[in-house]
């Protein structure tokens, strides 16, 4: 808010500036052109003595008559002006000097009054500039105040019956999340059918979950549906530097609810001010704590003829303070997860509806291969899939575009880097490697795709989606998974007995994942014991830095992390060597081809069978 100030009072100098600049240019403008003028009548000007001569000698055509000067007009066109005596009329001038009045061709003209009014002009023009000046400025600064005073004012965006057209029907993959908040829509609809066997209206209706999953939209279905006022902001909106204003416009958010319930609040990405209280560096006075301090107070205040709800959305719902939690305040909290393949399925439906799609399109194909892969995923991927198909001319998407707008999505664009054919070579085994290694394995899922087409950060990439939506992990699962990541490593060292930092990124997840496996699974000798930080603000620290866990036991938990990664590399090794000529056969294909499917694949290596799992 300070910021905003110091812009406004900055701005209020800069125009006062420039209204002085413009008034001063007017105030001296007049003097600047009386000079100018009189210095160019200085040029022309004569003495009376020379005027009445000339005039004798018949070199002046006309002469004008004025009060106080004489404006000759000579034969040759010239123009000259010379001061007259006012006391004495202008034919008594001709007769001292010996000439006939008769003779001479004038005219007198009276500008008594013109010179007045210009004398008058010129004392009250500038007033005049001075009053409007100041008028401005007042002006300015009453404006000023008010942008002052209005920072304690809700920022909310006001969505009235009618002006949101997203809907229900707009929302899949999270039908738990939709019967929670449709219930809250009905309660406001028909009050009176809750309320006359005793129920109230809910609190607060708190969406949490990963990005991408549908908070804000099931939040825009609901300013759809329901037919009451729908005030919409975003968490970081409250925040400004004064503290104060956030709990200001908290009151001003929440009275403008009240006075026109029934009506919905929501606040999107509420963590930004609804984390815990007591943790920050200012202590309990800082504007996040008296901004959430505020909310607590107007949420609980509630009464049941209120009729005003409150629905926020989050995805650090570990982040937010017990007192915002508690029933009373946000009554439900609604989880939002990955949608399964039914989810994706009528996701892919919805945004299906205004592309033109080939007769090759599986939907179910696609649906099993996006795996893990959220709305917000599933709608870029169709996006990309039919600009794709525009840059080739093509009259509707088709099945290939699809799937190189997934991998797309996952791994980002392919890029055309110039690589040696030994690059090439090391790549191709590389990801043979992995393929080979995940296909002789009992526990992990079929390879989908194989290539060495650089993408992102990547010389290539072995896709291995989950076949199915799984709930559950077991232990030999996930042994198996690290030796497939260390499939790479393990073709290096058995095809060109070298290594290369190409698998960096592979035994980094796999470390991740067996320390994991000890510290936070309990899968290892060390027992059912969760060796990671058990405090109050966990989800803030960092693992080993609470001092809970002892140096002895640190030493332990590497030497049974190292112990499953040699045992998966051990395993990895034995597959590869096991399985050569097939792993020559698919680093041909991939050299010759790029990319290998899964049908180009199993062509090569057969359909995948229970294989050799690690236990």
């Amino acid at each position: 808010m300070a910021t905003k100030k110091k812009r406004i009072e900055l701005k209020f100098k800069i125009n006062l500036w420039r209204i002085a600049i413009l008034g001063l240019l007017v105030l001296f403008m007049a003097p600047f052109f009386r000079v100018l003028f009189q210095t160019r009548i200085d040029e022309s000007k004569l003495e009376l003595s020379q005027a009445l001569e000339d005039i004798k000698d018949g070199q002046v055509e006309m002469v004008e008559v004025e009060t106080e000067r004489l404006a000759l007009t000579y034969k040759d066109g010239s123009e000259k002006v010379s001061t007259k005596e006012a006391s004495v009329s202008f034919p008594e001038l001709l007769e001292r000097s010996g000439i006939d009045p008769a003779g001479v061709d004038y005219t007198v003209s009276d500008q008594t009054i013109s010179r007045a009014i210009a004398e008058v002009v010129g004392i009250v023009l500038p007033l005049i500039v001075v009053a409007v000046i100041f008028m401005v400025i007042f002006r300015m600064q009453s404006r000023g105040a008010q942008e002052i005073f209005s920072f304690g004012r809700s920022k909310a965006k006001l969505f009235a019956k009618g002006k949101q057209s997203v809907t229900f029907k707009d929302v899949a993959g999270v039908d738990d999340a939709k019967k929670e908040l449709e219930e809250v829509v009905d309660f406001l609809k028909n009050p009176t059918k809750y309320t006359k066997i005793g129920a109230r209206t809910p609190k607060g209706v708190l969406l949490f979950g990963p990005a991408g999953v549908g908070k804000t939209l099931l939040a825009r279905a609901v300013a759809g549906e329901t037919g009451v006022p729908f005030f919409s902001m975003a968490g970081s909106e409250f925040m400004e530097m004064l503290v104060g204003v956030g709990a200001s416009r908290v009151r001003d958010l929440f009275a403008q609810a009240k006075a026109q319930a029934p009506s919905i609040i929501f606040i999107d990405e509420i963590d930004a001010i609804g984390r815990q209280r007591g943790r920050g560096v200012m202590g309990g006075h800082d504007e996040r704590e008296q901004t959430l301090n505020q909310i607590l107070v107007e949420m609980d205040g509630f009464t049941p003829n209120d009729n005003v709800a409150v629905i926020a959305a989050t995805n650090r719902g570990d982040l937010l303070d017990p007192a915002l939690l508690r029933p009373g305040r946000f009554d439900r909290r609604v989880v939002l997860d990955m949608p399964d393949k039914e989810g994706r399925l009528a996701i892919l439906h919805i945004h299906a509806k205004n592309k033109k799609f080939g007769k090759d399109i599986n939907w179910g194909r696609i649906a099993d291969r996006t795996v893990g892969f959220s709305g917000a995923d599933l709608e870029n991927m169709l996006n990309e899939a039919a600009i794709a198909a525009a840059r080739e001319d093509k009259e509707a998407v088709e099945m290939s575009d699809i799937e190189e707008a997934a991998t797309k999505v996952k791994l980002g664009p392919a890029k055309k880097r110039l690589q040696s054919e030994e690059d090439k070579r090391l790549t191709a085994y590389h990801e043979a490697g992995h393929a080979i290694v995940t296909h002789f394995l009992v526990k992990t899922d079929p390879v989908q795709r194989i290539s060495i087409v650089a993408r992102g950060m990547s010389l290539g990439h072995t896709l291995i989606p989950p076949a199915h939506d799984r709930t559950h992990e077991t232990r030999s699962r996930l042994l198996d998974q690290i030796a497939a990541m260390l499939g790479g490593r393990a073709a290096e060292e058995v095809v060109f007995d070298e290594m290369t930092a190409g698998a960096s990124n592979d035994i980094e997840h796999a470390t991740a994942l067996a320390r994991a496996m000890v510290t936070d699974f309990g899968m290892s000798k060390l027992g059912p014991v969760n060796l990671g930080y058990q405090g109050e603000d966990a989800a803030n620290t960092l693992p080993w830095e609470s001092g809970d866990v002892s140096e002895a036991m640190k030493e332990r938990v590497d030497l049974e992390v190292s112990e499953f990664m040699e045992v998966a590399h051990k395993k990895a090794i034995e597959l590869v060597k096991k399985n050569r000529k097939l792993l020559d056969k698919v680093a041909a294909g991939l050299l010759e081809k790029e990319t290998l499917d899964q049908d180009d694949f199993e062509k090569i290596v057969g359909k995948k069978e229970n294989g050799e799992g690690l236990s």
